[in-house]
């Protein structure tokens, strides 16, 4: 789990082809080796919501990989947002 006090928690919405590609499983494989907590979950309108804690410095590593994803997905966009939560103890998929 990343030190509380440092860490920060950022919203990400990736678009593109990114359900059926393992996009949620490489998210969560990139997150795990970048000691980056949260989720990754597939939306109803075909996108992909991350919700990342860590270090600014791994928070921007994960938001540079989201940019292109694993190589099957094809990414169309990737917003980023500030986000108020608990931080989590590991990165889930779901």
């Amino acid at each position: 789990m990343p030190d509380a006090i440092a860490a920060i928690c950022r919203k990400f919405r990736v678009t593109g082809r990114v359900q059926g590609v393992f996009f949620r499983a490489s998210t969560r494989d990139v997150a795990t080796s970048l000691k980056v907590t949260g989720h990754a979950t597939n939306l109803p309108d075909g996108s992909v919501e991350i919700l990342a804690c860590g270090d600014a410095a791994a928070l921007r590593q994960l938001a540079e990989w989201l940019e292109s994803g694993p190589p099957m997905a094809s990414v169309s966009g990737v917003e980023s947002s500030p986000a108020e939560c608990a931080i989590p103890s590991t990165f889930s998929t779901g």
